[in-house]
């Protein structure tokens, strides 16, 4: 059952004024809410009345709320602006979490960060006067700083669930500076070459006809090299969302670095069914390639069927895609609800078609992680590399899984668990 946060209505009548200033909180803090929202909410109230703190925080809600993640920053962000009188203390102590020991409850600490962050940062009104009235003295906080993490270390450690909007936004910055490069390929085709490692037969006998049939110099051959196609598989569940968005801020990224030395950068995406964005990768705009393709992927946030979309992807795809020893990245916390048979089939038939696969997995952000759900035991044998991908570090580890061959990550723990 939810917990309504108790109602303090402002006695000087500005209620239309706090609904505007509570709406460009959340705005803030990430929601969606734009002025026809706010001249809903404020008619809304005015038909619905705010006599009871239950009526008044579900009409607000039902004006500002259009996803289910929202509702958590939208009752951190209610709570701390229509009830605590004292709520710049509590903000403050949100913001200068060192204080207070990181993380203990995840999910919550987030969103009530968010909303404290937005309710900072950009709110002209002064906050309420704590209780004792203007004469209290106010109390300064003063932190020594000088011996805690720099700022672009602990962004490149941090959970990008954890992430503030600040924080999201500046790492998206960081993670469009990341590069993923990869060694050539030797094909099996050759080409003439001075300092070659294989004798031209054929082109030295044709040399020596140039002098009457001796052979004066050995015309030389090497291999060709050519540059892989990289496949990327991202999955969109509702359980991999916050992780999904990042990563394909860095396929992008990848896709429009020139001299990366990817042949082509492929993107899917993958919920309930499969979804083909490669193309929307080539817009230089990132934000407008990601909206394109949300807007093409219709199962964002939704249930996961990795068995099922891994099947369409073979039968569809493989053969266009996964020519001439492509790499693959499977990002996806491997949590399915097909038949674990069907997934491992496909797997080994993914396996087969590529030169490598690796599966990235922000499950393994948690210590002791083992793979006991039956879609993980399904899959992880059938990959090449194992690793975690939660935070920015993650990110610039891939760099060393695609250029060593013989790095599987955390495969060979995890398989000693099965």
């Amino acid at each position: 059952m939810v917990e309504y946060p108790a109602l303090d209505i402002p006695e000087d009548g500005k209620l239309t004024h706090n609904i505007v200033h509570f709406a460009r909180a959340l705005r803030k803090a990430g929601l969606p809410v734009g002025p026809g929202r706010v001249i809903d909410a404020i008619r809304a109230v005015e038909a619905a009345g705010f006599s009871e703190k239950a009526d008044f925080y579900h009409t607000l809600a039902a004006c500002f709320v259009s996803r289910p993640e929202h509702r958590t920053v939208f009752h951190q962000v209610f709570r701390l602006y229509w009830r605590d009188p004292r709520y710049l203390e509590h903000m403050m102590s949100m913001m200068l979490p060192a204080i207070r020991g990181v993380q203990e409850e995840r999910a919550a600490n987030a969103a009530e960060k968010r909303a404290a962050e937005a309710l900072l940062d950009g709110i002209d009104t002064p906050p309420p006067q704590p209780e004792g009235g203007e004469g209290e003295e106010e109390t300064k906080i003063e932190i020594d700083a000088s011996r805690t993490m720099s700022t672009e270390e602990r962004l490149r450690t941090l959970d990008f669930e954890q992430m503030s909007t600040a924080e999201v936004a500046e790492a998206k910055r960081a993670i469009a500076r990341l590069e993923l490069p990869v060694r050539p390929l030797k094909s099996r085709r050759t080409a003439a070459d001075l300092r070659g490692e294989r004798i031209d037969w054929r082109g030295t006998l044709r040399g020596s006809m140039r002098t009457g049939g001796e052979i004066h110099r050995l015309a030389l051959r090497s291999r060709r090299e050519r540059w892989p196609n990289l496949v990327a598989l991202c999955d969109i569940s509702g359980s991999m969302s916050d992780y999904s968005r990042m990563v394909l801020h860095f396929l992008h990224a990848v896709a429009n670095q020139k001299g990366a030395g990817w042949a082509r950068v492929h993107a899917f995406t993958f919920g309930t069914r499969l979804t083909n964005i490669t193309r929307h990768l080539a817009a230089r705009d990132v934000d407008a390639a990601l909206k394109a393709a949300g807007a093409e992927a219709q199962d964002w946030q939704g249930g996961t069927r990795i068995g099922a979309c891994l099947r369409d992807f073979n039968r569809d795809w493989s053969r266009r895609v996964m020519g001439q020893g492509a790499v693959v990245l499977l990002i996806s916390d491997g949590l399915d609800r097909d038949a674990p048979e069907a997934l491992a089939r496909e797997m080994e038939r993914l396996h087969l078609s590529a030169r490598r696969v690796i599966w990235v997995n922000p499950l393994l952000r948690w210590e002791g992680f083992a793979p006991k759900a039956g879609g993980i035991r399904a899959m992880l044998p059938h990959v090449d590399s194992f690793r975690a991908g939660h935070n920015i570090a993650s990110l610039e580890a891939l760099a060393q899984a695609i250029s060593r061959p013989d790095d599987a990550g955390e495969k060979a723990r995890l398989m000693a668990l099965l």
